[in-house]
C-alpha cells in the first residue's frame, strides 16, 4: 500500500538519491556524459537545487511511500518560468517523478491530484509545468490531465540545451 505525506528536510538525502536515479533512468541517455555529470552536480547532491528547494518553505514536496521506499514525489512551487502565456496567479509543478516499479499503479495520478488540490487551496488560477519533448509517456499523462502546450522552454542539461514544452491547465 502506498502512503502519502509531505516531505521534510530530514527526507533530503533519500529524496535526492531517488530523484537522481529517476532522472538518470529517464534522461541519462539524452546527453553526453560530461553534460549529464554537469547537470547532476547542479541539480542533486548536498549543494544541489533539490536539497535547497526542500529547505525553502515556498516549495512543497509530496512523497509517495511504499514502506520505506520512495515510489515517487511531486514538487509544487511558485512559477519560475517566464512566458507570456502563463496565467496570472499560476503555480508550477516543478517535478512529478515516479520510479519505474510503480509506473501504472496510480501513484502519478495521486500525486497529480494532490498537486492540483494543493494549488487550488493556495488560490492558484492555473498549474504550469515543463516536459521534455521526447518524454512521450509524461506528455501523454499530462494531456490526459487536461494540460495544453502553451510554449517552449530551453532546458539546459549541462551545456546542451533541450526543448521542453510548457504546459498549463486552468484550475
Amino acid at each position: 500500500m502506498i502512503d502519502y505525506r509531505l516531505a521534510t528536510p530530514a527526507d533530503g538525502t533519500a529524496l535526492d538519491a531517488v530523484a537522481r536515479q529517476i532522472w538518470l533512468a529517464t534522461f541519462g541517455h539524452s546527453a553526453n556524459a560530461e553534460d549529464v555529470a554537469l547537470y547532476l552536480s547542479e541539480a542533486y547532491g548536498p549543494n544541489g537545487r533539490l536539497i535547497a528547494s526542500l529547505a525553502n518553505p515556498a516549495y512543497q514536496f509530496q512523497l509517495a511511500l511504499d514502506g520505506d521506499a520512495i515510489a515517487g514525489f511531486a514538487n509544487l512551487c511558485p512559477v519560475w518560468l517566464d512566458h507570456p502565456a502563463i496565467a496570472a496567479g499560476a503555480m508550477q509543478l516543478s517535478q512529478l517523478y515516479v520510479d519505474a516499479p510503480w509506473h501504472g499503479t496510480g501513484v502519478a495520478q495521486a500525486l497529480m491530484r494532490w498537486t492540483m488540490d494543493t494549488a487550488r487551496g493556495d488560490g492558484a488560477s492555473a498549474l504550469v509545468l515543463t516536459v521534455w519533448e521526447e518524454n512521450h509517456r509524461a506528455k501523454a499523462f499530462y494531456d490526459r490531465q487536461g494540460f495544453a502546450h502553451i510554449g517552449d522552454y530551453a532546458f539546459p542539461t549541462g551545456n546542451q540545451v533541450d526543448r521542453d514544452f510548457i504546459m498549463q491547465v486552468m484550475l
